[in-house]
């Protein structure tokens, strides 16, 4: 028999990246998680985690992982199928880890989610990465499902198309005419300060890529939020990538301008899930879909 107080701990620290988050998450000493991790090796025969900063998981400990994720998503459905199980307790909240891009968490998914938290017995929890690297959060065994710009499914996991985020190059009115007064093209951008969410956020070279038909260096501020990149934008801070919907009400206003006029960015997201018989999967997986097709563009609106 497996142990599980020993896999639940391999799962904190794989989610957490360290043995003292994970010993807090679960409330208890660094040192019982240290144990429960060397004995888990042991009868394993192997390494299953990666001590750095942050811990990873070894390809068996990923495995590990996604079992444990999904039995307690098992036992949950089953406890709810047949109350007698605990006929004292209320019913457990799973933990559900999930991967987003945030900006689908900003826009789009976040209601979504919260409807789905609030009536469902789980503890979302959410991590935001690049929809470029989210799918590796899957791969790595620390979520079951993300939202994701790969549309090549991770092993054991379905991917499901959900439509494409469309994107503005945007800049206030002053940073145009003190940037781009000469027009907007490979030798400006060089030099004008554009936003970046992290160094994984390649959006702005892909805009400038499809605009000028090479790669540009782009001098960039690192602003991980995507709030605070339209108030850095408006504010005359830099140029960025917007989720469309997010500046509409800029740009019909004035208040932010379009770099070059309609030439926007269309970026593709698929939600990928662990092939795991949850019904809170599933539903969860027919919630993110339905607000995706009400909030993204599908076939025909893309962007060629």
């Amino acid at each position: 028999m497996l142990d599980y107080a020993a896999l639940a701990a391999l799962a904190a620290v794989v989610r957490e990246g360290s043995f003292e988050r994970a010993a807090r998450s679960l409330h208890v000493t660094p040192s019982a998680i240290s144990q429960r991790i060397r004995l888990l090796e042991e009868r394993m025969g192997g390494a299953l985690i990666v001590r750095g900063q942050p811990c990873t998981a070894t390809e068996a400990g990923r495995r590990l992982c996604r079992h444990v994720d999904e039995v307690r998503l098992l036992e949950q459905q089953l406890q709810t199928a047949l109350p007698a199980l605990s006929p004292e307790e209320a019913l457990p909240r799973v933990p559900l880890p999930i991967a987003v891009n945030a900006d689908s968490l900003a826009t789009w998914a976040a209601p979504a989610l919260a409807v789905f938290g609030a009536s469902q017995p789980v503890l979302l929890q959410v991590l935001i990465d690049d929809q470029d690297h989210t799918a590796e959060r899957l791969r790595s065994g620390a979520v079951l499902a993300a939202i994701t710009g790969s549309a090549r499914p991770a092993a054991g996991c379905n991917s499901r198309p959900l439509g494409a985020m469309r994107y503005r190059a945007a800049a206030s009115p002053a940073f145009m005419r003190q940037h781009f007064a000469e027009g907007v093209g490979a030798g400006s951008l060089a030099r004008a300060p554009s936003l970046a969410f992290d160094a994984k956020d390649e959006l702005q070279e892909r805009w400038v890529r499809r605009l000028c038909h090479r790669h540009v260096e782009l001098p960039s501020h690192r602003l991980p939020s995507t709030q605070a990149f339209v108030t850095a934008t408006l504010a005359g801070m830099g140029w960025a990538l917007h989720p469309e919907s997010l500046i509409a009400e800029h740009l019909a206003e004035g208040t932010l301008v379009e770099l070059v006029s309609d030439l926007p960015l269309d970026v593709p997201l698929h939600w990928q899930h662990a092939r795991a018989a949850s019904g809170l999967l599933d539903g969860l997986t027919s919630m993110v879909l339905l607000a995706a097709r009400a909030a993204l563009r599908q076939g025909e609106e893309l962007e060629e």
